[in-house]
């Protein structure tokens, strides 16, 4: 319920609920406006900032970390501080890299790819024996990845840590948020995610029950928690995935950033160049088969899956074919005045097909043309074919040429 922001000028500032003393202004006083966090002067260059619940952190160019608010779990590492309304600094005894602050636990990561977790010790999050949180009010260093670790994210109850080579989740998994499939609801000991090896992930974010990672040909995988859209899947489709999923929605865009909260997720991204969606078409599909195979013996799940891929098969012969029948079905005329282009260019392009009266079969009769029509200050032609229905004319296909 809080937001913190860094400016060019080296200057933080904060705004919003400041009830755990999260704004780091010294005081409890919600502020509607934001405000100057004095204790980092230009002295403090700030490379990360990162916000929980009732928490925040801020971390420095030369490795400082400073964390500020609510300590009730222990999440910003200040043994015995109920919590703190001025940044503290946070001491692992080395440099740190990155930071992460979830719900109730918190998480780094050092500069010798160390990661370190404290905060909640609950359902597995933090990644350590049952000795070690005994002292989860403290930092103490996560013993299940052997590998170096570049970046960490925590979520409502999951955290999820990036190394070279792998994506490692642990916590709770009860939404799919771990990404180990159904099978694995809750684990204290970091997993590496399977279906993400193929993959080169180079950035990662959690939300409270749903996690994000790119990967660097800037594709994005979502998992999780799939209410209000928050994956990012498409309208129709608001279910949980306990495995990454490729967002097709983003195919023509190369994603950079994302970013997580509880019922929401932010992307930034830019277009692709042009001709590069069949090869992420076919990547979608190479994707599908390779899930058909590896389920093996299951064969409703199998058959399933195989009666997708050959109905996306279908469908993508059935838009060429209509290209093709509108092709041939109309010349190719010299563009008129206040046009761009030929209906030839048109009909390899944008044919749209018109959903009205889903529901019921109408009569299509010969060709016609619709005539010129006026959008916005723009030349518009049409072309179509007329069907009718209750005795008014509607269009089935409609060739629109700008």
């Amino acid at each position: 319920n809080h937001t913190l922001v860094y400016t060019e000028r080296g200057h933080v500032y904060a705004a919003g609920g400041n009830s755990e003393g999260q704004l780091g202004l010294g005081d409890t006083e919600e502020r509607s406006t934001f405000h100057l966090i004095s204790f980092f002067t230009n002295q403090y260059k700030i490379k990360q900032l990162a916000a929980g619940s009732y928490t925040s952190a801020a971390l420095t160019e030369d490795g400082q970390l400073f964390m500020w608010g609510d300590n009730s779990e222990g999440q910003i590492g200040l043994a015995g501080e109920a919590s703190v309304c001025v940044p503290c600094q946070v001491d692992v005894g080395k440099p740190v890299s990155w930071a992460s602050c979830g719900y109730y636990h918190s998480a780094l990561v050092t500069r010798d790819g160390e990661l370190y977790t404290f905060g909640e010790p609950e359902n597995g999050k933090l990644g350590l024996s049952p000795e070690q949180l005994k002292n989860n009010r403290v930092p103490q260093l996560v013993p299940g990845i052997l590998e170096r670790v570049n970046k960490v994210a925590c979520g409502g109850g999951h955290t999820v840590a990036l190394t070279e080579t792998d994506v490692y989740t642990f916590g709770l998994g009860q939404y799919g948020q771990l990404g180990h499939g159904t099978f694995i609801f809750e684990t204290s000991v970091p997993k590496a995610v399977e279906h993400l090896k193929r993959h080169k992930i180079c950035n990662i974010a959690c939300g409270e029950n749903h996690t994000a990672v790119i990967a660097d040909n800037g594709l994005m995988f979502t998992f999780g928690d799939g209410r209000h859209g928050k994956l990012g899947l498409g309208e129709e489709n608001f279910t949980n995935q306990f495995v990454p999923t490729l967002c097709s929605n983003f195919l023509k865009f190369a994603v950079y950033l994302v970013a997580c909260g509880g019922c929401h997720m932010l992307v930034f991204a830019t277009p692709r160049p042009k001709g590069s969606e069949e090869i992420h078409e076919d990547l979608r599909e190479n994707c599908l088969a390779a899930t058909i195979s590896k389920l093996g013996g299951d064969s409703l799940v199998t058959n399933t899956l195989q009666r997708t891929l050959s109905a996306r098969m279908r469908r993508r012969e059935r838009v060429n074919s209509e290209r093709e029948m509108v092709a041939s079905t109309f010349p190719i005329c010299p563009p008129t005045s206040g046009l761009v282009g030929s209906y030839g260019h048109f009909v390899n392009n944008f044919v749209m097909k018109l959903s009205h009266h889903r529901r019921k079969q109408r009569r299509v009769h010969s060709p016609t043309t619709c005539g010129t029509m006026n959008a916005r200050g723009g030349n518009l032609h049409g072309v179509g074919i007329k069907g009718r229905q209750g005795g008014n004319t509607s269009y089935k296909y409609f060739l629109l040429i700008i």
